[in-house]
């Protein structure tokens, strides 16, 4: 047979093995099922919370079925907030990671496509080379020390017959697409921590601000006490009692202001700074507004705004794809090698008549006998698969329980601080009253101390009750997913390439 028709045949083989490799073994993906519901919690959401006569107490009307702004932190309006989670979301080394680990999942795709072709080399060697005179002569003129120049090219192709490169390339695709999710969620975490953060500072400034207040009722109290201890009114004893009371309210400062610096150092941090080059902004109660309109999307949707269950839709899709490849890797492999060049014992003899040679081979692997590792591998690839799609049940069901959760966080922490509040206006109501009852000689140092004890918890619960109705408003919008979907620079282009290689 000659060399032109051995080439025809492999060309021939090889244009079938193509035909035939339109399609590939190894289920192909469904998403897997998702919760039959339209209700986040048994009993129907209000859609109105309660409301407080204090800051930050207005009701919150919630709007179901409305979608989340992607700047969903701008909602509470504060300028301050607003350019600190600019500044993290700019910053932040997290931020940065994620983008990488995207850059590579791309990468990787793009590297696995790249076997759907030929892979073509070449080589030049220049060598000196000397025969025995006692064995055959290399060269036919019979030169015995004679130089070699060879140029050559090699072409490798493996015929992706069953599919198990496709495979290969859906399961990276999906990966991608798993860290397009990841980073999506690092933006979220990120807005959240940010918000709660902030929050946080503000509550503690306020309680530090509550506590100097009762740093200055104790030691107004404690003048009173002194001036009836000197007019024989009071014993010693209750003056001394007073001056511990005060020691104690002034050491109850120091742990306050501590949390304040570490919470300082927090907010450094997530906006990408050191501890020794602090934020700008500062954060107070009444600067950081509840948001009235409280926009909740509808429970069909969750599933699919939820970055961490887009994450572990992805883990299924690759982990369905790997059965495909496991299954390939035990079928038969088809390979095509070429290689094709010219030699010479002189530089200047390359590529002239009669100097040039090649090679056309074809041949087809089959796995016989490996100790059953392959299809050990094929059924591990199956239970991956079985165990993602348990994993991603999981992660629906707890987005779920977490939106329900925040929604009735909302509703409580409405009633709470509408009861803290009231609280707050009696006990200072009984305090005023008892220190004007005490300069009067009408009550004792007991009523006092109670009063106070009482004011001081009272403003606690309700410094503590406005904070958790801000952290847990920006909980239910994290919950929701974040409203990545709107965020201004998720492009269209962005959307349909998000799966795509680098270029």
């Amino acid at each position: 047979m000659s060399p032109r028709s051995v080439g025809k045949r492999l060309v021939w083989l090889g244009t079938t093995a193509v035909l035939l490799a339109g399609c590939a073994v190894g289920p192909d993906y469904s998403r897997p099922q998702i919760p039959d519901t339209d209700a986040y919690q048994a009993e129907p959401i209000p859609d109105v919370t309660a409301s407080a006569d204090t800051v930050g107490g207005q009701e919150q009307k919630i709007r179901q079925g409305s979608d989340i702004p992607g700047e969903w932190w701008k909602l509470f309006e504060s300028a301050s907030l607003n350019d600190l989670v600019a500044d993290a979301l700019k910053n932040n080394p997290d931020i940065t990671s994620a983008h990488a680990a995207l850059a590579v999942a791309m990468d990787n795709v793009r590297a696995q496509q790249a076997l759907y072709f030929p892979s073509i080399s070449a080589n030049f060697t220049a060598s000196r080379n000397s025969n025995g005179a006692t064995l055959s002569p290399t060269l036919a003129s019979g030169q015995l020390l004679f130089n070699l120049y060879q140029a050559q090219l090699n072409a490798n192709w493996t015929i992706d017959l069953w599919g198990g490169n496709r495979r290969a390339v859906e399961a990276l695709r999906a990966q991608a697409t798993a860290e397009r999710f990841q980073l999506e969620s690092a933006y979220l975490a990120l807005a959240a921590n940010v918000v709660a953060a902030a929050v946080q500072e503000a509550s503690l400034r306020e309680q530090i601000a509550a506590a100097e207040d009762i740093v200055r009722v104790e030691s107004e109290s404690l003048d009173i006490l002194k001036h009836q201890n000197q007019s024989g009114q009071v014993a010693g004893a209750d003056v001394a009692a007073q001056e511990a009371a005060l020691a104690q309210a002034q050491q109850a400062l120091l742990p306050l202001q501590k949390l304040l610096a570490q919470q300082r150092d927090l907010l450094a941090n997530l906006a990408g700074r050191t501890p020794a080059n602090p934020i700008s902004q500062t954060f107070d109660l009444d600067a950081i507004h509840v948001p009235q309109e409280v926009p909740i999307s509808v429970p069909s949707k969750l599933v699919e705004q939820r970055p961490d269950i887009r994450i572990a839709e992805e883990n299924v899709h690759s982990a369905s794809a790997q059965i495909g490849v496991a299954i390939a890797n035990m079928l038969p492999n088809i390979a095509i090698t070429a290689n094709g060049g010219s030699a010479g014992t002189g530089a200047g003899q390359l590529f002239t008549a009669g100097s040039g040679f090649w090679t056309i081979a074809g041949g087809v692997t089959q796995p016989l006998f490996d100790g059953g590792a392959l299809y050990a591998r094929t059924r591990a690839a199956r239970d991956a698969y079985s165990q993602t799609v348990a994993q991603y049940k999981g992660t629906v069901d707890t987005a779920f329980q977490n939106v329900a959760d925040a929604l009735y966080a909302l509703q409580y922490d409405a009633k709470i601080l509408k009861a803290a509040a009231a609280s707050e206006r009696a006990a200072a109501d009984s305090l005023s009253i008892t220190r004007t009852q005490l300069r009067l000689g009408a009550v004792n140092y007991v009523a006092l101390l109670a009063s106070q004890q009482a004011y001081q918890q009272a403003v606690i619960n309700r410094v503590q009750a406005q904070a958790a109705r801000l952290s847990d408003t920006a909980a239910l919008f994290q919950a929701i997913g974040g409203g990545w979907w709107n965020r201004s620079e998720i492009t269209a282009e962005r959307v349909a390439d998000e799966n795509e290689p680098r270029k």
